[in-house]
């Protein structure tokens, strides 16, 4: 990007200091012995950690570190303390260096202290600079007196505030302003304090927490000076800042509007207009509409940022009238169309992002020709894009090649392997086919991140081959490699991040494929036919990581396994015996822990109270057996406990009601026993599942049960609970609105920051009783809203307050010993698919409402003492 004309205004001064500061090293006339005092006591109300006032105890003061004097008369003209990593009190002492017209105390720790005051009458001061120092409080409105003012610098001093800026207006030479991340939420009349800065060139308000303008002034900005730089990112502003926005004269060189989450409706066309902008940034915002064709007038532009709107139609043709665009960035919006050609105008294109957006068409085979020479980052991922992969072998300076998820078919051609300067290919998850040889690979030597996953790509390499290439990272789930580990991946000693998951390996891992794990960050061998047993794998790998093994045919014992495991997924495979090394992951990483469908038995271990972080665990569908350790109360995190077809024996342990943070239980299939807790609904108030079928719980359903507002899925069928169904299940909220509570976790939801690059989520599912047989539900787990009380001992009424739960898809309290009548307000449970009420003693006649429930495709009324017309 070429050099600004603000910058070079701007900062002329500065290196005019400097020059004359280098020229004033060698002066004779050394300093004045009371500035030196002054200087001294400056220093005594300092904490110098490290030393870096350690020259000041000289006698000439103007050779000290950070001093500047004038060549003529040995005064102090100025300060340069920046970056000194200094504690302590700012002396007065300051005030005797009548000259000081430079003073740089940013990058320090002033530890929570507030500006002093005093800062504002040093009489020559200049530029003032005290960014990032740790100050704290109402930011002094005394500044105003510093008439010679030109630069005020302090930004990263985020608590500091101010509630009125009046005192602007009256720094009348203020060139350079930078306020970034000061408070200034209370200041609502900050735009006409900023009208009044005739000279300023350089403002920085961004992270602010700058007000609407409520009342914006309409009278043209008071500038003598062009204001060039301007960024008012990270604030709170709408679209209201237009009208104060566009009277500023056409001088912006740099705008930045990004991250203004209020700012909403079209982009107004005045853009246009700001035809010297060098640099536009009005990203992360709520935006709509298309973008504007008056955008196409900005010729200068050579960075522009529309991304994470929501920006709607097509790209416009007239983008290709930026001749000077380096960077264009569109990502992350709704935009949709073809590429228009006109973007092959665009000489000087170096990065272009336009993934996550709905477009769509073929991609041309001459795409961005005119910047063959220059581009260095294309991102085209997550759209609609059809056809072939286009052939790029022309980009010389090509380092990022992003074109997952999307509709390309056909072959990869071989011209990407002449991509020399390569870092980064992704094209996963399209419809590609073939076979990928080493030709494709031969001359990217500089490549770290290859993922050609999910597609239907047959790698065959030579036993022999050796990659041009150290990998990072390398996702291949979904290719074929087998039936063998592929040879050359013993030559990857630098992996972070391995998926070859469901590439038709059936092999036993060899000795070799371990000696590649160590600095591994997430591992994933998963859908696969491995056999074999597990070595200890303590000394396999040395970081936080995510394991995922599942789906194979592994067996033995569970491992000793590295004490700093985030995630470990050994799912479906046919381990035995006891899970009691799990003790060894002893660290509080564990996130998410799967063992479930395999042949693991003994009791549960007692190391939950070291698993502080453990998000998912479950351990279903095996041979476990004893009682519930009261140790699971120490998870505190855990969201969801699977522990369904075990024999498990025993109450549930009081210690659960500690575990707050649980929406999903699934308990089913053991041999549980005692009274349903009380406590379930008053201290698990996120709970959206509870599945008890198939215990020996007995006892009542007490009232507290009908606390839990977010119950989606309610199943105590089988079981020996007795007494009447409560009349407060209306208090379902849940099941009385709809919606999809999706019961999905990702890493932003874990709260794991150790993993948060890793490719990783979890979506739970449940078995469910449906018409008489049980069917897995995962990703529309949250639309089944369901009750089943069926199988136990229940007497009494079918309470009328049921049929507020508007939304029930399934409705089963068969097989109890229910009376009296079904209530005549059954039919406005529109949604019902299944109904089932057999076997009970229920009475009278059938309400003609169920004929009035469209979608009921399951109604069981057998074995009762109905009687009368049916509907």
């Amino acid at each position: 990007m070429a050099v600004c004309f603000f910058e070079r205004l701007l900062f002329s001064c500065l290196v005019l200091v400097v020059v004359c500061a280098k020229a004033e090293l060698g002066n004779t006339v050394g300093c004045i012995e009371r500035e030196r005092e002054a200087l001294l006591r400056f220093k005594h109300g300092l904490v110098d950690d490290y030393g870096i006032l350690s020259s000041w105890d000289t006698r000439d003061c103007c050779q000290w570190k950070g001093v500047q004097c004038s060549n003529h008369t040995g005064q102090v003209v100025g300060l340069y303390l920046q970056e000194g990593s200094l504690r302590g009190e700012i002396s007065p002492s300051l005030l005797e260096l009548e000259l000081l017209t430079h003073l740089d105390l940013s990058f320090n720790d002033f530890e929570g202290s507030s500006i002093p005051p005093f800062l504002a009458s040093l009489p020559k001061i200049q530029y003032l600079i005290l960014s990032d120092a740790n100050f704290t409080g109402r930011l002094p409105s005394q500044f105003g007196n510093l008439s010679n003012l030109l630069s005020l610098d302090l930004s990263g001093n985020y608590h500091l505030h101010s509630g009125n800026l009046e005192w602007l207006s009256h720094l009348s030479s203020l060139r350079h302003l930078d306020l970034n991340s000061v408070n200034l939420s209370k200041a609502i009349h900050w735009s006409q304090a900023i009208n009044k800065l005739p000279s300023l060139i350089h403002l920085n308000l961004r992270h602010c927490s700058l007000p609407p303008l409520t009342t914006p002034s309409l009278s043209p900005v008071n500038f003598s000076a062009p204001l060039a730089f301007l960024d008012l990112s990270w604030n709170d502003l709408t679209s209201s800042i237009y009208s104060w926005l566009f009277n500023f004269p056409t001088t912006l060189i740099h705008f930045d509007l990004s991250l203004n989450a209020d700012l909403n409706g079209s982009i107004p066309e005045a853009f246009g207009n700001m035809s010297s902008l060098e640099y536009l940034d009005i990203s992360q915002n709520q935006l709509q509409g298309s973008i504007p064709d008056a955008f196409g007038n900005m010729s200068s532009l050579t960075y522009f940022d529309l991304s994470s709107n929501q920006l709607q139609g097509s790209i416009p043709d007239t983008v290709g009238n930026m001749a000077s665009l380096e960077e264009l960035y569109l990502h992350d919006n709704k935009l949709e169309g073809e590429i228009p050609k006109s973007l092959s105008n665009l000489c000087h294109l170096q990065k272009l992002a336009l993934q996550s957006n709905n477009l769509s068409g073929q991609l041309p085979q001459d795409l961005l020709a005119c910047a063959n020479d220059t581009l260095e980052i294309l991102y085209l991922s997550y759209n609609q894009f059809t056809g072939s992969v286009p052939d790029l072998i022309g980009f010389s300076s090509l380092r990022v090649l992003y074109l997952g998820y999307n509709q390309l078919n056909g072959t990869l051609p071989t011209s990407i392997g002449h991509l020399t300067k390569l870092q980064w290919l992704d094209i996963g998850s399209n419809s590609l086919q073939g076979v990928i040889s080493e030709a494709h690979l031969f001359h990217l030597s500089d490549l770290h991140t290859l993922d050609l996953s999910s597609n239907s790509l047959t790698f065959n390499m030579s036993l022999e081959w050796v990659p041009p290439f150290q990998l990072f990272s390398l996702a291949l789930t979904s290719c074929q490699l087998g039936p063998h580990f592929p040879s050359w991946l013993r030559t990857q000693k630098q992996l972070k991040d391995l998926d070859i998951s469901n590439s038709n390996i059936s092999d036993v891992i060899p000795n070799w494929f371990w000696n590649l794990t160590s600095p591994i960050y997430t591992f994933n061998i998963s859908n696969n036919q491995i056999i074999g047993n597990l070595p200890n794998l303590t000394s396999k790998f040395d970081q936080p990581l995510y394991i995922d093994m599942s789906s194979n045919y592994l067996e033995g014992s569970i491992p000793q396994l590295p004490s700093d495991l985030a995630l470990l997924d050994l799912s479906n495979n046919k381990f035995s015996g006891s899970i009691s090394l799990l003790c060894t992951v002893s660290k509080s990483y564990l996130v998410y822990l799967d063992l479930s469908n395999n042949l693991l038995s003994g009791v549960l271990p007692h190391c939950q109270k070291q698993w502080k972080s453990l998000t998912v665990l479950n351990l279903e569908n095996n041979q476990f057996y004893g009682k519930i350790p009261k140790s699971f109360g120490s998870m505190q995190s855990i969201q969801t406990l699977h522990l369904r077809n075990n024999n498990l024996i025993g109450e549930l342990p009081s210690s659960l009601k500690k575990c707050k943070c649980l929406s999903f239980i699934d308990l089913a299939k053991n041999g549980l026993s005692g009274k349903i807790p009380p406590w379930i609904g008053g201290n698990l108030p996120n709970l959206m599942v509870l599945n008890l079928r198939s215990n020996n719980f007995s006892g009542s359903i007490s009232l507290e049960l009908c606390q839990l507002k977010k119950i989606q899925i309610l199943d105590l069928s089988s079981n020996n609970i007795l007494g009447s169904i409560p009349r407060c299940l209306s208090n379902f909220t849940a099941m009385t609105k709809k919606g999809n509570l999706t019961i999905a976790y990702n890493y932003d939801s874990l709260h794991n920051s150790f993993l948060s690059d890793a490719p990783w989520s979890y979506v739970d599912s449940e078995l469910v009783k449906w018409k008489g047989r049980e069917f897995e539900y995962k990703n529309t787990l949250g639309l089944v809203k369901s009750i089943d009380l069926s199988s136990n001992k229940i007497t009494g009424e079918i309470p009328k307050e049921v049929t507020d739960l508007l939304e029930l898809v399934s409705l089963n309290f068969s097989r109890n010993n229910l009376t009296g009548l079904i209530p005549t307000t059954i039919g406005q449970l529109k949604s019902l698919d299944v109904l089932d009420l057999s076997q009970n003693q229920l009475i009278g006649e059938i309400p003609s409402g169920l004929s009035e429930i469209d979608r009921l495709s399951t109604l069981d009324l057998s074995y009762n003492n109905l009687s009368g017309k049916i509907p």
